[in-house]
């Protein structure tokens, strides 16, 4: 969080000339993922759950097969001036090391991505990089337990553990719940996509990822979250507000079932 000076106008009890305070408002730093000593990305981030976020974007991007294809992971505080960056914008430095096997497939396909706030695509060399044709996840048994109740009822649990989101706004949210809908984690980041790369990578450190369950997010259904989805294995999705017609493609392609407009008591299945 960073707190600044504003002068509030047009709020009820105020006078007219307005009034001078503090505000709060969400961090957003460029984040280096390094892999192996060599840069490949840099993203706009939150700087919280570091850690996660890295090893969740290459699960989530395919750099990474599995979580053991990554050996170790080193944050590091740079200064501005150090990052070349503008007085008083710092950055933060990770510094992954992955297998052989993940890193010559990685310079296999190297890109580099421009560092825009939670950008899923930018800096694609071509159509073809889009990856738009992922592999379709088999159909669990449990899948149609992720029913409306239960996403609601997962959604209902989110608003009192965002808590960055309550302090300053501008705040995604990435959670996972359980087939009874039990929230058991909220992860929260400037950008949408780094919610949820935050999210998968606290499932993968800890043994979950694979496991059932679903995942809930405060936003809107893109390409790009369902294919992050489909690439780790998470078989169903929910999201506050609609998806886009091209993630519902994603999500009927991928079979992942996607929920959305989810604001109680009114849902939208758009893939079974």
């Amino acid at each position: 969080m960073v707190r600044l000076p504003v002068h509030v106008q047009g709020e009820a009890g105020l006078p007219p000339e307005g009034l001078a305070r503090e505000d709060v408002l969400a961090a957003e730093v460029p984040v280096a993922l390094v892999f192996n000593g060599i840069s490949h990305a840099v993203m706009m981030a939150t700087p919280q759950d570091i850690e996660d976020f890295a090893l969740g974007f290459a699960l989530s991007e395919g750099i990474l097969d599995a979580a053991g294809d990554c050996r170790g992971i080193e944050a590091e505080a740079v200064d501005a001036a150090t990052a070349g960056l503008p007085e008083g914008m710092p950055g933060i430095e990770v510094r992954l090391e992955i297998s052989t096997r993940a890193f010559e497939r990685l310079k296999g396909r190297r890109r580099s991505l421009a560092g825009r706030t939670g950008c899923g695509v930018c800096g694609v060399e071509s159509f073809a990089a889009l990856d738009l044709t992922p592999a379709p996840l088999p159909a669990p048994d449990w899948l149609p337990r992720v029913n409306l109740p239960t996403v609601l009822r997962g959604f209902a649990q989110m608003p009192p553990r965002q808590h960055l989101n309550a302090e300053a706004g501008a705040i995604h949210a990435a959670a996972w719940a359980a087939l009874d809908g039990t929230v058991t984690d909220v992860l929260e980041d400037v950008g949408r996509h780094n919610a949820l790369d935050k999210l998968v990578g606290r499932l993968a450190r800890e043994g979950r990822l694979g496991t059932p369950g679903f995942v809930l997010l405060s936003s809107r259904g893109s390409h790009e979250l369902v294919r992050k989805c489909a690439r780790v294995g998470i078989h169903a999705m929910a999201t506050i507000s609609a998806p886009t017609a091209m993630g519902v493609q994603m999500a009927k392609a991928s079979g992942v079932k996607l929920w959305g407009l989810c604001r109680a008591p009114r849902g939208v299945l758009y893939t079974p």
